[in-house]
This record gives C-alpha cells, structure tokens and sequence, in this order.
C-alpha cells in the first residue's frame, strides 16, 4: 500500500472516496479473502500467498494510503511510515509522501476538486442557456470552447442534433453467407 500510495502522489491522483472490499458469493477476490491463496491457478496447500486485509485497523491504515493527501489521515501514517523504518518519506519535499508535523493539522480540511451538482452547473456543462444575473457575464457558456463530461472529462458523443453525425437507422447488416 505504501508503494501504491508514492505511485498515487508521483501521478497526480488524489482517490476523493475509498470503498472497503466485503466478501461475495462466487467471486475470485472472496476466494483471495477466505483462503489467502491465489485462484487464478489451482488453490492447493502450495498455492501462492496473498496479503489481505482483515482487521478493522489495516483496513483503515489502506485507506489512509489510498488516501495520502488528507491531512486527517497524516498521523495514522506517520506512525505507520515509521515502524515501517522508512521516514524519508515524511517531510515536504517532492520525493516524500506526507508533511512533517505541524501545529493545528487536526483543522487542515481537504477539499475535493471536483465539481459540484448544484445551481445550473449541469446546464452549463451541457450548453443549456442558464438565467443569470448580470454580474456573472461568462455563467452557461462553455469554458474556452469546449464542453467536457463531469465523469470522463472527455468532449460529449457527437450528436445529430448538435450538428454531429447522425446516428445510422433501419436494420443492421447482417454477416454471413445466407
């Protein structure tokens, strides 16, 4: 998880939520939970170990890891970075996972950059004319052109309606000799 976590911070992801894995009937990943073997070859008694998280408190310590840029988190993995005897990665250089301490962290709050939901934005995502006060001249316009999806942050399909390709209709070809 550690390793994991510095490959997080050295791409530029920052997990906004973490969702804890519960065992399900027929899936290989109960197979990994239940047996600590790995089931993509044959389970026996010489199967390969698999490391699985168990506990409430290492659940919690991979979920601190996952998410490394919350301050709330910075204790709990200070402590666990150093019994793992590697603390230079505390501090703040680029190379490091989590700040040194500093006086009033426990009122650090993160804020997630995502957008919200809320007041028009989905129309403006989306180009919908948005009525506004005159003061927000820019509000319901696409930023510099482009419109973007919430989830992707790609460009919307093309549409025929917005002057894209329109979609092909009637039957589809049929492949085959007959």
């Amino acid at each position: 998880m550690l390793n994991l976590a510095l490959w997080l911070k050295k791409n530029g992801f920052r997990a906004d939520q973490v969702q804890a894995f519960y065992p399900s009937p027929m899936a290989s990943a109960t197979t990994m939970y239940h047996t600590d073997k790995n089931p993509l070859h044959k389970v026996t008694y010489k199967s390969e170990k698999v490391a699985t998280a168990k506990s409430p408190e290492q659940r919690k310590l991979h979920k601190a890891f996952l998410r490394w840029h919350d301050p709330k988190n910075w204790p709990l993995l200070r402590k666990a970075i150093a019994e793992m005897g590697r603390q230079e990665l505390i501090g703040d250089g680029d190379n490091q996972l989590i700040p040194h301490y500093k006086a009033g962290e426990e009122q650090l709050v993160y804020e997630a950059h995502r957008r919200k939901n809320k007041g028009g934005e989905h129309q403006k995502r989306v180009g919908k004319p948005v009525q506004v006060a005159a003061s927000k001249p820019n509000v319901g316009k696409p930023q510099g052109g482009k419109m973007l999806t919430q989830h992707t942050g790609l460009p919307p399909k093309a549409r025929a309606d917005m002057g894209g390709k329109p979609k092909p209709t009637g039957k589809p070809k049929q492949r085959g000799g007959r």
